[in-house]
């Protein structure tokens, strides 16, 4: 049976009268000013890394995930094993770490946010329909474009 952890990392300031501690990373003496706290063992603030992208887990944020014996950043632990959908424009997967845009109950990659007529992609602020389960600008909804009052059909 294979568990998932999420873990809160933890900056520990070393006392001059205490003894250093083992890292568990590379099991040398910490004799830094500061050492990291997780997954109940204490770390150099270098050998604590995410096992795929060698990033600092006590840089890219307070949290580290373990799973099969890894520890891994959250964008490699959704890489690996996070759970993926489908674009509702083009169908193609949509990977767990990727930005998306959401209407309703559709999901869209960035790039797929546009209106299904024209093709206009859509800025922040801009105003948007979802006709038919089609998204739509406010020119092409206005203008009743799939009522079949124009010669207009999706691209």
């Amino acid at each position: 049976m294979v568990l998932d952890k999420e873990e809160s990392v933890s900056l520990v300031s070393l006392q001059s009268r205490e003894k250093p501690r083992g890292c568990a990373g590379c099991n040398g003496k910490i004799r830094d000013r500061f050492m990291l706290q997780a997954l109940d063992r204490f770390w150099h603030e270098d050998c604590l890394k995410c096992a795929c992208c060698d990033c600092r887990l006590g840089r890219v944020g307070s949290t580290l995930y373990t799973r099969s014996n890894l520890i891994l950043c959250r964008r490699d632990y959704l890489r690996l094993f996070g759970v993926t959908g489908n674009c509702a424009a083009c169908s193609k997967l949509i990977p767990a770490f990727e930005m998306v845009m959401r209407a309703r109950d559709n999901v869209y990659h960035l790039d797929c946010f546009a209106c299904q007529l024209c093709r206009q992609r859509f800025c922040v602020g801009d105003k948007f329909f979802l006709k038919n389960n089609m998204i739509l600008c406010q020119l092409d909804y206005e203008g009743g474009h799939l009522n079949g009052s124009s010669e207009r059909q999706p691209q």
